[in-house]
Formats: structure tokens, sequence, C-alpha cells
């Protein structure tokens, strides 16, 4: 398995989630391959970079955190690759407008790229109406997040015709600091979900 996990918004590929899970694979899984692209580009450039890599490797999957998660559900729309989100983000476009304002925007996230108003409306433009290829993603969330209203995430992942499957615990925090506790469970499911 190719797993690439896509971290969130002003995060890095050195993020603490995705050291875990390369540390855990290398130590418990070396047959799965970790990969850590740095997402910190304007939308379309870090989706046409994913892509790529889709393109470029077999048997793949995601864990997608936070704005990663809202970018992997995209793509398991188009690939039907199988996913686990963490605390995703379903309406960025919202989540930065509420963050940052009117005033804020354009919003300096990194040496490669200002957060504009054109990237806010990309993103919504991106955005699939409901989680295609539901059964191939596996929503972790957390009610304690502090950053993101997890009831959005229960309600889009949820819908009648296309439910995923969600597991809620009843603290926590956008971080989801017990993560590494989870990545057997995370393998096990995208094991199962790419046979």
């Amino acid at each position: 398995m190719n797993l690439v996990y896509l971290h969130g918004f002003q995060s890095s590929p050195f993020s603490l989630k995705g050291q875990q899970l390369k540390h855990y694979c290398q130590i418990q899984c070396p047959e799965i391959r970790v990969h850590l692209p740095d997402l910190n580009l304007p939308p379309l450039i870090a989706i046409d970079m994913i892509q790529q890599l889709i393109e470029e490797l077999d048997q793949v999957a995601f864990v997608g955190s936070s704005f990663g998660g809202f970018y992997a559900t995209q793509l398991v729309a188009k690939y039907a690759v199988p996913a686990v989100l963490i605390n995703p983000a379903v309406r960025p476009w919202h989540l930065f407008r509420d963050l940052f304002g009117i005033d804020q925007i354009p919003y300096w996230v990194g040496e490669r790229w200002t957060l504009t108003e054109q990237h806010l409306n990309q993103l919504e433009q991106m955005v699939i109406p409901n989680a295609n290829t539901a059964e191939k993603i596996l929503v972790l969330l957390q009610q304690g997040d502090e950053t993101l209203d997890y009831r959005d995430a229960q309600r889009y992942y949820s819908q009648p015709s296309h439910s995923s499957l969600i597991l809620s615990d009843a603290r926590g925090n956008h971080a989801m600091d017990d993560f590494e506790q989870k990545i057997p469970l995370i393998l096990e499911f995208l094991t199962y979900s790419l046979k």
C-alpha cells in the first residue's frame, strides 16, 4: 500500500500525526510506504500534485487531517481510493472566511502561497455535494474539536444514500491527541478497503 498523509492548513509534512504514522509503518508494517507531500500551495496546485502522485503509484490510500480531509474527500470521489479522515473540514472556504474575516484576506499562509478570495472560490467550486463512494471513507471525529464543529462533518458524511463509517469520540480536540492509538484501526480499514 502507498499511504498518502494529507496534512491540515498551516501544517506540514513534519506534523506530529504524519510522523507518527510514518514511524508506526516503518516499525510495524514495512510493506506500507508512507508519503508526506507538502500541501502548502494554492488549492488547485496542491490537488494537481496529489493527483499526479495517485497516477504514479499503485494501491493508494489516504489519511487526511482537517483541510487535508477535504482534499482527500474530493480525491476519493474521483479515484475511488479509500481514505480515513481526521476531523475533516467540510466547507473550508466558510471556515477561512470566519477565521480571517474580509479584512485579513489575502492571508499570508507561507512562503509559497497567500490565501486569496479566488482560492476560496476555487475550493467552493471543487466540492462534491455528497461523499461519493462513501463506503471507502472512515471518518474519525472528536466532539471536543475547538476549530471545527464536528456536526458539520457528521451531517455531510452520513447522508442517507452516501453514508460513511463514522466514529465519534465524546471529547478530544482538533489535533486528535490520541491519533497514535488509532493507527492500527486506520490501517485495518484501509487494507480491507483496498481489497
